[in-house]
């Protein structure tokens, strides 16, 4: 058996930037600055669109016109300014690829500017100004999403034509027509969807019940497996979250904690590192009012572009974090939150970018958590089974 010096987990599908991400080369910057302003102002409603280019001033024009007013020039390594109508952070010192996914991690895409920087995916521009240039950044073209024409008489360069031999089989269109590009961003940001993945949390301890909550039943089967009964018509896969010293009997998939002694956030955490691609769906074992309409409600408001999507609690008006769907981007936050001291999902939410709604009917989301509140939901139910008779 081979050593392997590092453990090996699974790593989110990123570009240099974003998951989503298009370089725009072939053209000036002038041009690529425009189309790109174009397509967020397009999007910008219901997509987070950044955008990536470089200064075009040299290092020598630039250091003519210091007049050391900047807390940068004095040795600063990090200048934060509030600009009233948004925020400017200057950063002096490495920037990486590393650095870039963890600030545009909150962003659906990224638009930049290639001819500075890379992405894992292109729009080209045939322009016959930029010619020269492009046949440069040749190798760092591979996968072209669509080609965009500055005048509609001029071919295809054979140059990519040698590169890409199927490259007449991509969608085109004028770089003039904006509302072409934007319509084929939107579209691939509709597609690229994360899948939606159930997680049933059962991995409590129960003390307050004095029992396993996710072994009780109040639908003639175990709590833990109804809840993942009602989410299997609805997710692409579906787990029960286990303590790794647990052993259930279960007719679905288990996914045991690797983060251990965290409770909720240790079991989300986890399924963010075994599918970190995935959205999850995540339902506690101690809610037996919940059904399959209250669920369906939930994922019919479901934002992307949030961190989760939760209900407000009917309690206390805070989200309810174990009744939510957290996005593919809540891994990085939860894992922020957890280096800050702080093990709580709610206060991500709390402190985050989510989109919160309010339950049609309220009492599914009643918690279950000691034995006197459990005696009460089960006369509940009865009577509700009496009057459906």
């Amino acid at each position: 058996m081979s050593h392997q010096k590092h453990a090996k987990i699974s790593r989110p599908a990123l570009g240099n930037f974003h998951r989503n991400e298009w370089a725009i080369l072939g053209t000036t910057c002038g041009k690529i600055k425009e189309l790109a302003n174009g397509v967020i102002a397009g999007l910008a409603e219901d997509w987070k669109i950044a955008y990536v280019d470089a200064d075009h001033k040299s290092a020598d024009e630039a250091a003519a016109q210091n007049t050391k007013s900047d807390a940068l020039d004095y040795g600063a390594r990090r200048v934060y300014t509030d600009k009233i109508s948004h925020h400017q952070f200057n950063w002096k010192g490495v920037f990486d690829k590393h650095q870039y996914r963890a600030q545009f991690a909150d962003q659906d895409a990224v638009l930049i500017n290639g001819n500075h920087f890379q992405a894992t995916r292109q729009i080209v521009v045939i322009d016959p100004v930029k010619e020269k240039s492009l046949k440069k950044r040749l190798d760092q073209i591979k996968q072209i999403d669509l080609l965009l024409f500055a005048d509609p008489q001029t071919p295809i360069f054979p140059f990519l034509k040698n590169q890409f031999p199927e490259i007449d089989r991509v969608p085109s269109a004028n770089l003039s027509d904006i509302g072409a590009v934007t319509d084929k961003i939107k579209n691939a940001l509709e597609e690229a969807l994360p899948p939606l993945y159930g997680l049933v949390l059962a991995g409590g301890k129960s003390q307050r019940m004095g029992q396993d909550k996710g072994a009780m039943e109040y639908h003639g089967k175990p709590q833990r497996e109804y809840m993942a009964d009602l989410l299997n018509d609805i997710c692409e896969q579906v787990y029960v979250s286990v303590r790794p010293e647990q052993n259930i009997e279960s007719n679905h998939h288990q996914l045991s904690d690797t983060f251990l002694g965290l409770g909720p956030l240790g079991g989300l955490l986890s399924a963010f590192r075994e599918k970190p691609d995935a959205a999850w769906l995540v339902v506690a074992c101690d809610l037996p009012l919940l059904d399959k309409a209250a669920i369906e409600e939930l994922v019919a408001a479901r934002n992307p572009s949030s961190i989760a999507t939760a209900f407000n609690s009917p309690v206390n008006e805070f989200p309810e974090p174990l009744i939510a769907i957290w996005e593919p981007r809540a891994y990085r936050v939860g894992l922020a939150f957890l280096a800050q001291g702080y093990s709580c999902p709610r206060k991500v939410l709390i402190n985050s970018e989510v989109s919160l709604i309010d339950a049609q009917r309220p009492e599914t989301l009643m918690n279950v958590n000691r034995p006197e509140e459990s005696e009460k939901v089960r006369k509940r139910l009865q009577q509700k089974s009496k009057n459906a008779v």
